[in-house]
């Protein structure tokens, strides 16, 4: 199982939100600071999120991530205000691995299937963000009447094989995740789920990597690691098995 430092970017800055409240946010360094860190921690991977291009309905953020992929050399995953095919381009074309569409998935789920078409199943993952069971857009700002299991059932009918799901009621709060949303969402589909929100110490790893037979790929972690709470060499070698 993959474990995935998390990087907030709002106003050129690290942050964490508090369920999705851009009003409760913790600063916590610059983003390429932060990625440089995570590398020597033994991240395989980074998930980047333009919170600025989330709220505003494209990236605000390219630079810098560019700037991130060129410096830390890790494979990066992408979300935030991605919604058409040029925005999905640039960033692959600066080295991005995979690009997250979250809004756009359910308001224009046709990009979907084009980004699928020309750019392959392996760079597109869908972000589903839900509060309550039902899907939020618009930078978790609006919620939709579609739970996560029919935007999944939707998402995998249309070429999607990989999602990340975020239980925004969990988000930055460190209470654990939504195991069982996660898990309902991995079994009633066939997507390989990486989930989010909530992590907070090794237990809450050991519970999404039972998981894993049902689909369960991966786990992001963001305030856990910002507040010490986790250590993420401890949890990445808990994820893959050894001691």
């Amino acid at each position: 199982m993959d474990v995935i430092p998390a990087i907030d970017i709002k106003d050129g800055e690290c942050v964490r939100l508090y369920k999705g409240d851009f009003e409760q946010k913790t600063v916590y360094g610059q983003p390429l600071e932060m990625a440089e860190l995570w590398k020597s921690k033994g991240a395989t991977r980074l998930h980047i999120v333009d919170l600025d291009g989330a709220l505003d309905g494209k990236p605000q953020n390219l630079d810098l991530i560019s700037e991130i992929v060129d410096r830390v050399k890790l494979p990066l995953q992408v979300g935030g205000g991605i919604r058409d095919l040029a925005i999905i381009e640039n960033y692959l074309n600066i080295g991005v691995e995979r690009v997250i569409i979250g809004t756009a998935a359910i308001e224009n789920p046709d990009l979907v299937v084009s980004a699928i078409d020309n750019f392959g199943s392996e760079r597109i993952v869908v972000g589903i963000d839900a509060k309550n069971g039902y899907v939020a857009t618009e930078g978790w700002l609006e919620t939709s009447d579609t739970t996560a299991v029919e935007l999944g059932k939707a998402m995998q009918q249309s070429g999607v094989k990989r999602v990340v799901f975020t239980d925004i009621s969990k988000d930055g709060t460190l209470t654990g995740p939504n195991i069982e949303s996660t898990k309902e969402l991995a079994h009633k589909t066939d997507l390989k789920v990486i989930a989010s929100g909530g992590v907070s110490k090794l237990t809450d790893i050991e519970a999404l990597i039972a998981l894993e037979k049902f689909g369960v790929e991966g786990v992001i972690t963001g305030k856990a690691l910002y507040s010490n709470n986790l250590d993420l060499k401890a949890a990445i070698n808990l994820a893959s098995g050894q001691d």
